[in-house]
């Protein structure tokens, strides 16, 4: 029986990995690393932190797993992507046929409702260390362009989709995100009518201001925040204010801190800063968590999003974090600060796991 607490990670990019970087997930970390050495096509190359062996052993049982594939909306776009929302939808779809691979092969089971999601909890906590045990996986899409139409969702659904984020970086098909600016169009509203519909998670993550403030407005369904940090902390639109979080607090939401250097420490400079200059720690990434809690009163909102290997590697995470197992650490870290047993089991995997069994049941 496992000993320490399970982790839930509320992001991971796993058949992104698989397919576009061309990672067999089921192999040690060290293999995959030893695999890209003197390889330059991505930045992270041999840098890689998330294996499934790797989940295994840092007790990441449960994660929310990604479909992603966004459509390129010019040839200048800081993101790359697919042209047309016909190929992002196949781009996805070979994703989810990788996941359906894995649980074919016993390495991930999918997790789609309260049942599935205690029998999979009761099945970890029962196994040993040394077992293989199949990671629970929920499936989220990751930016809504590779949705055809919103006719197209309850198809999604069936295959497994629990949870939407309607965009990602830049303008978007449905909604705006990162860096970009204005509200829902007239498709995206429709879109959002119909995961409420649906029962679908909304994923705020990304989202600009605007489209933030009109998606709590317009969807009266159950929200999160994957993989979100605070604002406060890092000034940068990527991160929430203290008065987004306070609305995602009041609409019973979790947030997922996640892991990405310059979204842990203000002045990051991609390809320039390391964490070693920037003395940026584990510590860094519990201040948001602490922020999240600060502004809640409570430890209940706030949770883990890491982003691991979302297009970047160990060269862009804390200096004590070298795999995803050295999640492990959080526990001591946070109880440092005075949270209590019950607060860190949430936080470590509580919090999100109250959430889905809560909207699930």
């Amino acid at each position: 029986m496992k000993t320490r607490p399970l982790i839930f990670d509320a992001h991971l990019d796993l058949a992104m990995n698989a397919l576009e970087w061309n990672r067999d997930l089921t192999r040690p970390l060290p293999e995959l690393r030893q695999s890209e050495t003197g390889k330059t096509d991505k930045p992270d190359r041999a840098n890689s932190t998330v294996s499934l062996p790797e989940m295994r052993r840092g007790n990441v049982g449960v994660c929310v797993a990604t479909l992603i594939a966004r459509v390129e909306h010019n040839a200048y776009s800081p993101v790359a992507g697919w042209r047309s929302p016909a190929q992002a939808w196949a781009q996805t779809q070979g994703q989810l046929a990788w996941y359906r691979a894995m649980e074919a092969a016993g390495e991930m089971v999918l997790l789609r409702d309260a049942a599935g999601l205690n029998r999979h909890l009761a099945q970890w906590y029962a196994s040993d260390a040394t077992e293989k045990t199949p990671v629970g996986f929920v499936l989220s899409l990751e930016g809504a362009d590779s949705i055809l139409s919103p006719d197209q969702l309850t198809r999604a659904q069936e295959q497994g989709l629990s949870a939407i984020g309607p965009a990602h970086y830049g303008p978007g098909i449905y909604a705006n995100g990162t860096d970009a600016n204005g509200g829902f169009n007239a498709r995206g509203r429709e879109l959002l009518k119909e995961m409420n519909r649906l029962g679908l998670i909304l994923d705020v993550t990304h989202l600009c201001d605007e489209c933030f403030w009109e998606a709590l407005d317009l969807f009266p369904g159950p929200v999160w925040a994957s993989h979100q940090n605070c604002r406060r902390l890092v000034p940068h639109v990527r991160q929430f204010s203290d008065d987004q979080l306070r609305a995602l607090i009041a609409r019973g939401a979790v947030i997922g801190a996640a892991l990405d250097a310059w979204m842990l420490v203000p002045g990051w400079v991609r390809g320039k800063t390391t964490p070693l200059a920037a003395k940026l720690t584990l510590e860094h990434f519990v201040d948001h968590l602490d922020h999240v809690c600060q502004l809640a009163g409570n430890a209940r909102h706030a949770g883990i999003g890491s982003d691991l290997d979302g297009a970047f590697g160990c060269e862009q995470t804390p200096t004590d974090l070298n795999t995803i197992a050295d999640l492990s650490k959080l526990p001591e870290l946070l109880a440092a600060r005075g949270y209590t047993v019950a607060d860190v089991n949430g936080i470590m995997h509580g919090n999100f796991i109250t959430f889905l069994q809560q909207q699930w049941k």
